[in-house]
């Protein structure tokens, strides 16, 4: 999408009728590109991967994702 199609839309409303809406979204789940990611959440490589799925219309989530953050000191402070 270019910078000035971005600027004509006023609202979403404007960008729905464009782009379509999410309810119109269905994921190829059986991709070859839709693998699991060892990223922990919330990391910046966790982000990166999540928004790449969405730039190629992958499903957002895969069930092998990292769920947790074991084997990763210090990478996470514990909280308070």
């Amino acid at each position: 999408m270019s910078v000035s199609s971005r600027r004509k839309r006023r609202n979403v409303f404007d960008a729905i009728l464009e782009v379509g809406h999410d309810e119109d979204f269905f994921p190829d789940e059986n991709d070859e590109e839709f693998g699991p990611t060892d990223a922990p959440a919330g990391s910046p490589a966790k982000l990166e991967v999540l928004a790449e799925r969405i730039r190629k219309g992958l499903p957002l989530w895969h069930p092998e994702d990292r769920v947790d953050y074991a084997g990763l000191n210090g990478a996470v402070r514990p909280r308070d």
